[in-house]
């Protein structure tokens, strides 16, 4: 990663000329994708086939709060370190971006008065913000606000993306960020130490690919009673549920649906894809 890192240094940034940026759903996984040359090398070879945005807005499985909230956007924003068991170093990281206000304001004023939105003055960027970023941007040269999930209804979410999606046309970068499956308590010892992938987690992959390469949003929509094995594969919904931000900041219903990543980690689906 060392040797990629000056690349994004000199990336060429976004202008009018290239069009709305596309939208990015992310399987996130924890600070041990630092660990993980090949994961890395993707995250970043993603962000550099596209042109540096002029800022992102990110969604992430780990800030559940009602009302919708925005994290702290001025210059440097602080990080949260929102997990446990992992060697120090990760908790001395930081991720100082530039400041990220002016998009604050119009994430604001997008939103109707049936969705107030609360600027959290003191929150952080967590985990499921920072590290694919710190990994896709390396020198946080790209203002970032994160965005809290106020619901897991796809219904509403996709509506907040639709009012989000003036903002691809300014050069914003939206990102939803997750895990395609993230059945962590029903791992075995095996599995996450090895790799091994359970059932449930390679049938709730394959349907999701299925759906994503249809573009069958009616079907992701609608996970609960149609995707295989979805009680193992996300016994809580927060990690599959920033797709539809993604989703519903697309152009259209028609947009194309790009897988970019795909494989396991620790067993999990690392699957991610870009809208048009």
């Amino acid at each position: 990663m060392r040797v990629q890192a000056p690349a994004s240094r000199d990336q060429r940034r976004w202008t009018p000329a290239d069009g709305p940026m596309p939208a990015l759903y992310l399987s996130h996984g924890s600070p041990a994708l630092f660990e993980d040359a090949v994961w890395m090398s993707e995250l970043f070879g993603w962000s550099q086939a596209l042109p540096k945005p002029t800022a992102i807005l990110i969604v992430s499985a780990h800030w559940e709060s009602v009302p919708l909230s925005l994290s702290a956007s001025g210059p440097d924003t602080p990080l949260v370190y929102d997990f446990g068991g992992f060697a120090q170093r990760y908790f001395q990281m930081t991720y100082e971006t530039p400041d990220a206000s002016a998009l604050a304001a119009r994430v604001a004023a997008s939103m109707p008065d049936s969705e107030p939105v609360h600027q959290h003055a003191s929150r952080g960027l967590d985990h499921g913000a920072w590290v694919p970023l710190k990994t896709m941007y390396p020198y946080g040269d790209v203002p970032v606000l994160q965005m809290s999930l106020p619901t897991h209804a796809p219904a509403r979410l996709m509506d907040i993306g639709g009012r989000l999606r003036g903002l691809r046309e300014e050069g914003v970068l939206v990102v939803g960020s997750g895990y395609m499956t993230h059945g962590v308590p029903f791992l075995t010892r095996d599995q996450f130490v090895h790799n091994v992938v359970p059932s449930w987690s390679a049938d709730f992959d394959a349907w999701a690919a299925d759906a994503l390469a249809r573009g069958d949003l009616d079907t992701l929509m609608n996970y609960r009673s149609l995707a295989p094995g979805v009680l193992f594969a996300h016994p809580t919904v927060e990690h599959y549920t920033p797709m539809f931000v993604t989703l519903g900041v697309a152009t259209d219903a028609e947009a194309p649906i790009r897988t970019t990543i795909e494989g396991y980690r620790f067993g999990l689906s690392k699957r991610s894809f870009q809208v048009s």
